[in-house]
């Protein structure tokens, strides 16, 4: 099994956000990409990839099962070699050994040894990761109300819940005030509880100024503190951009109707984006105060109204559109890049 001390393992530094490595400046990105692709034989599993992290952003990499999105973790942290393009991190090329030393890393799948204690595997990471021994104490005991583990801190670490190890995976991920934070589905195991204090976490890394890339599969959680995502699918990015910009038009309202004809269908066209599923109708960009309106056009082109709910489209919709979409597209389907 993958540790999350796999980034930092040799030694991590224990400097403040914003220093700079080597002679990059201090303004550079957290993380800037160009075309990055990686292939194995036939398989394409990240292709094109173009994007930059400004130091300080929660950063949300939202794809499907095989989508890409591990794989484009380990290029980025230097443990793939790609296919073509350039990454940067943190001033420096992929990989760089002076860059890795501040850079957390919480990986999905992780285990640590059973008859160690919480607080143990907190300073032998700490060991690991060269943080100097009159800094351990403070680190371990940081990290460890952090994720709130202390009163379980000298509990064996094989009498932990899933969900337990997961709060200890992300202490052992902020040992050292990292400069950058890979997070990869860091409440899948977490209850309502865990993930608040997971998402307060997150939050305080952006206050200080570390940048984090974040990996979920909840996309309601990427909603609340995600300044910027990017969509992947299938190796290729389907869209990448403020949250805002990507959610686009946010009002809509879903109809049910029966007996619409497929001129009909194409005038609902009018009112916004139509998105079809059987008797349901989607409408994306239309207003609350247009859709009694679009109820009184359908009923008068012969349709048949059994249901109507406004809503509001959440990233989970957006994001189903938007795999829809590239599918749709094929295989030469082109990236959307928003501001």
């Amino acid at each position: 099994m993958t540790s999350t001390a796999t980034v930092g393992d040799a030694a991590r530094t224990i400097d403040r956000p914003g220093a700079a490595v080597g002679t990059a400046p201090t303004a550079a990105p957290a993380i800037e990409t160009v075309e990055l692709a990686a292939r194995f034989g036939k398989v394409t599993a990240l292709a094109g990839l173009t994007m930059a992290v400004p130091r300080g952003e929660i950063f949300g990499f939202l794809g499907p099962n095989g989508a890409g999105k591990t794989t484009a973790v380990k290029l980025l942290l230097g443990l793939v070699r790609p296919s073509s393009g350039t990454a940067t991190v943190l001033g420096a090329p992929a990989g760089d050994l002076r860059a890795r030393r501040r850079i957390g890393y919480l990986p999905e799948l992780f285990r640590y040894q059973d008859w160690l204690s919480a607080r143990e595997v907190l300073y032998l990471h700490c060991e690991l990761a060269g943080v100097p021994r009159e800094r351990r104490a403070r680190e371990v005991e940081g990290a460890l109300d952090t994720v709130g583990l202390v009163r379980r801190a000298d509990d064996r670490v094989g009498t932990f819940s899933k969900g337990m190890q997961q709060r200890l995976g992300l202490g052992v991920a902020l040992l050292g005030e990292p400069e950058l934070v890979f997070l990869d589905e860091p409440t899948s195991a977490l209850d309502p509880v865990g993930r608040h204090d997971v998402r307060e976490v997150i939050r305080g890394l952006k206050q200080r100024g570390t940048a984090v890339f974040l990996n979920s599969h909840l996309l309601t959680e990427v909603e609340q503190v995600c300044d910027r995502v990017a969509v992947v699918d299938r190796g290729r990015v389907v869209t990448i951009g403020a949250m805002g910009d990507v959610l686009g038009r946010a009002d809509a309202v879903r109809l049910r109707v029966a007996n619409l004809s497929a001129a009909a269908e194409r005038e609902l066209g009018r009112f916004g984006e139509v998105d079809a599923e059987g008797d349901w109708y989607t409408i994306r960009g239309i207003t609350h105060a247009e859709v009694p309106r679009l109820v009184a056009e359908v009923v008068r082109m012969g349709g048949q109204v059994y249901a109507v709910e406004p809503r509001h489209e959440t990233l989970e919709d957006r994001f189903l559109q938007l795999l829809r979409g590239a599918g749709d597209a094929g295989p030469d389907h082109r990236p959307t890049h928003t501001p």
